[in-house]
């Protein structure tokens, strides 16, 4: 067992969500953990964990898409742990860095939701993902730049998602910003739904900055 299988474990088990999907998920997840110790690898079991990273402007209102080469769709950006990745959130800010190309991303803390979801033919051995989501702030006047895994890359309203995209994620992407948005003007532990035990509302309202950046 790796260091960073420890740390996947301990980042999905400190997620505590409200919601009966979100439990049966962190559910799955740490019972796929248990089970597999190379579960955190590509070269690991067909079903692996990944991660992912909602990138979100200043004011919320909008998420930076990366069409996807493989899946033809626009999608967070993400993808799978390598062996440099301390943890979770190193990897998630890693692979949205690469592949935004926005240096400089503040990544919020804890996670803010789980995925699962099946592969299609393209993606070779790799049948099934288990994603474990994080949230991040791209800094005031960010502009995206193509990575060689994506076909383009661009700021989308939140309410105006383009329509080839995974059916779940605009609504995935607006409430994880609701929630967000909540803890930031509010304050209150119970704004959010899915809360993370690692994340404090002081933490993510010092993380959100006051601008938005161009689009």
């Amino acid at each position: 067992m790796t260091s960073l299988h420890d740390a996947a474990t301990a980042a999905v088990r400190e997620y505590h969500p409200s919601s009966a999907g979100q439990q049966q998920l962190r559910t799955q997840f740490l019972t796929h953990l248990r089970r597999h110790d190379d579960g955190v690898w590509k070269t690991g079991p067909p079903t692996h964990l990944t991660t992912s990273t909602f990138v979100y402007s200043a004011d919320l209102d909008s998420a930076l898409l990366v069409l996807h080469g493989k899946a033809k769709l626009w999608l967070q950006p993400g993808g799978h742990l390598e062996p440099d990745d301390f943890d979770l959130p190193a990897a998630a800010l890693r692979e949205a860095t690469e592949e935004t190309g926005i240096a400089d991303l503040t990544l919020l803390p804890g996670v803010v939701q789980l995925d699962r979801h099946a592969l299609a033919d393209a993606f070779g051995r790799c049948r099934e993902h288990l994603d474990v989501r994080y949230a991040a702030i791209a800094p005031p006047g960010a502009t995206p730049v193509n990575s060689p895994e994506s076909e383009a890359v661009g700021w989308w309203r939140l309410d105006a998602l383009p329509a080839v995209t995974d059916p779940q994620l605009p609504l995935a992407l607006r409430e994880v910003a609701r929630q967000l948005r909540d803890r930031s003007q509010a304050g209150n532990p119970s704004a959010s739904s899915e809360p993370a035990a690692s994340t404090s509302d002081s933490s993510i309202r010092s993380a959100l900055p006051n601008s938005t950046p161009s689009r």
